[in-house]
């Protein structure tokens, strides 16, 4: 028996020529890449928190 697998995503590199997807699959790679920005800044706001708590720890003095 085989076991479904979940549908892949659409491979996707930054400056990929996209001409050939079709609607479905821009549509799926602009809701990954939102979902990539999202991820991405959250790490970044979670840098940043971290950087200025080690910032004000280093200011007392």
């Amino acid at each position: 028996m085989e076991e479904e697998l979940p549908a892949a995503r659409p491979a996707y590199t930054i400056g990929q020529d996209v001409s050939t997807f079709s609607v479905e699959e821009l549509i799926s790679t602009v809701a990954l890449l939102r979902e990539e920005i999202g991820r991405l800044e959250g790490e970044l706001q979670a840098k940043d928190t971290t950087k200025a708590a080690a910032e004000a720890l280093f200011r007392r003095q």
